[in-house]
């Protein structure tokens, strides 16, 4: 874009916007009044100037933009799976997202029929010839493994097997596949703020790429990276999450030397869910899944509004990919590169989040890594923190969640309504460190209302 509009006006410094700011407050404070204390630590302005950027550059010629419309499906039955999914295909989706239980499961029938662009093997073992099955059978999709060794470490507070075989399983299955993947939804979902999220997925994308460096040289080599991410409803920030989040990784390729494709699987977060007057989850997953598109995710798989008290079924599958099909063809969303860029108030997000986040994974790197931290319970004691810090603000109102704790439906019953156990489950068991546990805000507050139903 050439072609200035309005020339004809004068330029406004920052400081006159200030000062005009100021007259209008008559007499408020100005930082009291308009400046917002995010729990990362980052202060937001009412308004953000050019001044603040040492250039800025022509705006780039604009191109389509590509994003695919996922769907998951869990594999408990081949011929259901293959089923929803040639159902899903014929119904807009784009990708798939096949999530396998275990090794017994046959690809040839699960891909029968199947024509999706691309192709997501989210495995629940680790297991390199399993992999290799996978990777052998003949199919036009794009296909990415997803099997997170570290990632299972965090959540189940075990490794697979143990430390020596899982990394021997991992090596084998990227030297294999020249793939890896992290699940950083378990941090959001757990609490961790927008910074700590950054930040571990940094550490623990480091754990891999080092090992895998100390067993030969990543010098030139190509490697794809898939990152399970949860988006939340803090809409400009997720944007800059996953501006912020590609531009670090970019990082990490420069350091090793290798080319590093990312490829980002986008999720709405659990997190602000609610079981009472869920329809409200269908507005906040819209916002989180416009929040996905905008960051640059490269497939979105909206969550179903009653994803937390419903076993899957027909109709909650077909309002969440209705989203985003209306997403998509009919508010355009897939017609514009890169619409952040350039964004004053989203490029100065984008800078102090992966700032910040380079300032975390350095102090984590010089305590022992983020391995010795889990180990040590560092990294839960932190996420703990921060999740506490945000269910105060929940509990005491400052947080809202719309038919929750403001403005609730006393009328509304869901005690009869519950196919699945909506909250924290506990299973004693005995595991190496401190697993992480996903919980939603709302939890306690439904669990007092389903009591008094």
């Amino acid at each position: 874009m050439t072609k200035k509009l309005f020339n004809e006006f004068p330029n406004v410094s920052a400081n006159e916007w200030k000062q005009k700011i100021q007259a209008d407050l008559k007499g408020a404070d100005y930082n009291n009044t308009l400046i917002w204390h995010t729990n990362e630590g980052i202060d937001v302005k009412p308004f953000y100037h050019p001044e603040a950027f040492e250039s800025i550059e022509e705006v780039p010629e604009t191109k389509v933009t590509s994003w695919t419309i996922a769907q998951t499906i869990y594999v408990d039955d081949v011929t259901i799976a293959n089923n929803i999914a040639v159902y899903a295909l014929n119904r807009g989706a784009e990708t798939i997202k096949f999530i396998l239980p275990n090794t017994t499961v046959s690809i040839t029938q699960l891909l029968h029929n199947i024509t999706a662009e691309t192709l997501y093997f989210e495995c629940l073992f680790c297991d390199d010839d399993f992999v290799k099955t996978i990777q052998n059978h003949d199919t036009k999709a794009r296909v990415y493994i997803c099997t997170d060794i570290i990632g299972h470490l965090a959540r189940s507070g075990n490794w697979y097997y143990n430390l020596k075989e899982d990394h021997g399983q991992f090596s084998n299955i990227v030297n294999y596949t020249s793939q890896f993947s992290i699940d950083t939804s378990l941090y959001q979902n757990a609490g961790a703020n927008t910074v700590q999220q950054l930040a571990y997925t940094l550490a623990h994308c480091n754990e891999y790429l080092n090992y895998l460096h100390s067993e030969k040289s990543l010098k030139n080599k190509k490697l794809t990276l898939t990152l399970n991410v949860s988006v939340g409803s803090n809409y400009f920030f997720e944007i800059a999450k996953l501006r912020a989040l590609r531009t670090l990784i970019e990082l990490f390729a420069d350091t090793y030397e290798c080319k590093l494709e990312t490829n980002i699987f986008a999720t709405p977060t659990k997190r602000n869910k609610t079981l009472y007057d869920y329809n409200t989850n269908m507005l906040r997953t819209t916002t989180e899944c416009m929040s996905a598109i905008l960051g640059g995710a490269n497939s979105i798989c909206n969550l179903p509004y009653d994803a937390i008290y419903h076993k899957n079924n027909e109709f909650g599958d077909r309002i969440s990919r209705n989203q985003l099909l209306i997403l998509k063809h009919e508010s355009y969303f897939n017609m514009v590169n890169n619409p952040a860029d350039g964004a004053y108030y989203i490029e100065t997000l984008t800078k102090q989040l992966a700032e910040k986040a380079l300032t975390l994974f350095k102090d984590i790197e010089t305590q022992g890594g983020f391995l010795s931290q889990l180990k040590e319970g560092v990294i839960q004691r932190k996420i703990k923190e921060s999740a506490q810090k945000e269910q105060d603000q929940f509990d005491s109102g400052k947080l809202i969640l719309v038919g929750s704790n403001k403005h609730p439906n006393n009328e509304d019953r869901m005690k009869n309504e519950l196919e699945l156990y909506p909250f924290v489950k506990t299973k004693p068991r005995k595991t190496l460190i401190e697993p992480l546990i996903e919980k939603r805000l709302s939890e306690t507050l439904e669990q007092q209302r389903l009591h008094n139903e």
